[in-house]
């Protein structure tokens, strides 16, 4: 028979992975999205109907914005193409990320300071967008989008902490001390 600690702890063990499973997959998302972006750009303006044979001021807004941006990544990856290098280092980052959930699905109360981790890294987004955002002259409300993924990433990492810390408690877990 299982006993009331053991259910509990078997619920707050799915609940904790579940959580690290969306938290892998949104990582490992955004990474490879990151590798095909004139791609991405072509079928975002076909979609939007924006054409890349005429010039993005003939778009206001959002649209305007989408058709430079696409423009821009269309001419750098024709005229600059190593500079693509830098996304796709960007893109496995995201996939090295991902990676270090791995040891906290298997042994989360050992390894809460991935959470921690991950929480710092959405904490410093805001600021790296805000700060570089203006240097690279993009639009405040783009950043504001920049930095809402993080502001609404850190809120499984929260609940994450939340469930560890409970589990810690229910199981009695004592650091080993270095």
């Amino acid at each position: 028979m299982e006993t009331k600690t053991q259910a509990a702890e078997k619920k707050l063990l799915f609940k904790i992975r579940a959580l690290v499973v969306f938290y892998m997959f949104a990582l490992f998302f955004w990474g490879v999205t990151a590798f095909p972006l004139e791609t991405e750009m072509r079928i975002a303006c076909q979609i939007l109907g924006i054409s890349l044979d005429v010039s993005p001021d003939t778009y206001g807004g959002l649209y305007g914005w989408i058709a430079t941006v696409a423009g821009a990544v269309i001419n750098t990856n024709q005229n600059y193409p190593f500079l693509a290098y830098g996304t796709d280092w960007l893109a496995f980052s995201h996939l090295v990320i991902a990676a270090a959930f791995i040891g906290l699905y298997l042994k989360p109360v050992r390894n809460i300071w991935v959470v921690y981790f991950a929480m710092i890294a959405c904490i410093g987004v805001v600021p790296l967008a805000m700060i570089c955002g203006a240097v690279r002259d993009i639009p405040f409300g783009w950043r504001l989008i920049d930095s809402s993924f993080c502001i609404f990433g850190i809120i499984p990492l929260y609940f994450l902490h939340v469930y560890i810390k409970k589990l810690e408690k229910l199981i009695g877990y004592i650091p080993a001390r270095y």
